[in-house]
């Protein structure tokens, strides 16, 4: 009886073990700054979620958009702030699903690309830029970050059939972070941004905000969602729902932790609709290229353009 009771008490032992490995989730998060900084703004996040849902909450923060689109897709990460662009590689590559989507302090659900420069910088305009290009050595966004990259090379350069590959005299990717703090030493001539960086370089330096000239800005993009992982425990996903669409709503608090993170108030509840205006500017873009593709034969331009017609048509049923 005494073994009957051991063996008893162990397995309960390893179902209680297993179910404490079941409540442990790593949450990711996209590189638009340095490590350290990312980590010093969303810790306190993470803490009051893992004391409000009883879960076991670990960061992971990737140098680069793609380590967390990679570490969703082999399930080394189950939950993650995107960008839209990135989201949209975590939901086609990576089983991701969109749940909530994040709101800023002025109630709006968007924000804006930009293009910036130092004040003392010659070019003052969009026109500026694109005609002294090859004298500019420019600062553009990670592939995968929507503000930095997509929304920019389609307004900025698509549009204006102007490959933004051999259009500069030099051109580096780089975070969000990192192309501020170039554009301000001076290291990159004009650079690409978002209004989220921007301001929040105005709340807690406006000394080097000054130092700043926007020079354009973008049509509304959506703002950023949070993804978990399709084969997430339903369980799991409830919690993580009902702490995160509850968050900021009354605690003075819990606004000042997300205000830290990037001027946000609160979230709402979302879906993978939100990625169809994101899915449409890439179409787009690829669009426009296509039209101008010298390497195509006319019956393979034809060809392309008709599949990407295709499937913009699809997005809008």
């Amino acid at each position: 009886m005494k073994t009957l009771r051991s063996l008893f008490a162990l397995a309960l032992a390893g179902l209680s073990c297993a179910a404490a490995v079941a409540q442990e989730i790593n949450f990711g998060v996209i590189a638009t700054d340095a490590a350290n900084v990312q980590r010093e703004r969303w810790e306190p996040f993470f803490r009051d979620m893992e004391k409000k849902t009883g879960l076991k909450v670990k960061s992971f923060y990737a140098p680069d958009y793609a380590g967390v689109i990679e570490a969703m897709r082999f399930n080394k990460v189950q939950v993650a702030w995107f960008g839209n662009k990135a989201a949209m590689e975590a939901v086609d590559r990576a089983s991701g699903e969109i749940f909530a989507q994040v709101k800023f302090a002025d109630g709006s659900y968007g924000y804006n690309a930009l293009l910036i420069t130092h004040k003392d910088s010659p070019y003052r305009s969009l026109d500026d830029v694109l005609k002294n290009a090859k004298s500019i050595n420019f600062g553009i966004g990670d592939p995968n970050s929507t503000s930095g990259f997509l929304v920019p090379t389609f307004y900025i350069f698509a549009q204006n059939k102007v490959d933004h590959r051999t259009a500069f005299k030099s051109i580096r990717n780089a975070s969000h972070g990192a192309n501020l703090q170039a554009t301000l030493a001076r290291q990159v001539d004009v650079a690409t941004s978002n209004t989220e960086t921007v301001e929040q370089l105005e709340r807690t330096k406006p000394e080097l905000h000054s130092q700043l000239r926007v020079i354009w800005k973008s049509p509304l993009i959506p703002s950023d969602p949070f993804v978990w992982r399709k084969d997430l425990d339903p369980v799991v996903k409830e919690k993580l729902r009902t702490f995160v669409l509850a968050y900021a709503q009354k605690d003075p608090q819990e606004k000042a932790v997300l205000n830290k993170i990037y001027n946000y108030d609160g979230f709402r509840a979302s879906n993978n609709d939100q990625l169809i205006p994101i899915r449409e500017l890439e179409l787009f873009r690829d669009r426009t290229r296509a039209e101008t593709d010298e390497k195509l034969s006319p019956a393979e331009r034809a060809r392309v353009i008709a599949e990407i017609d295709a499937k913009l048509a699809a997005l809008k049923k």
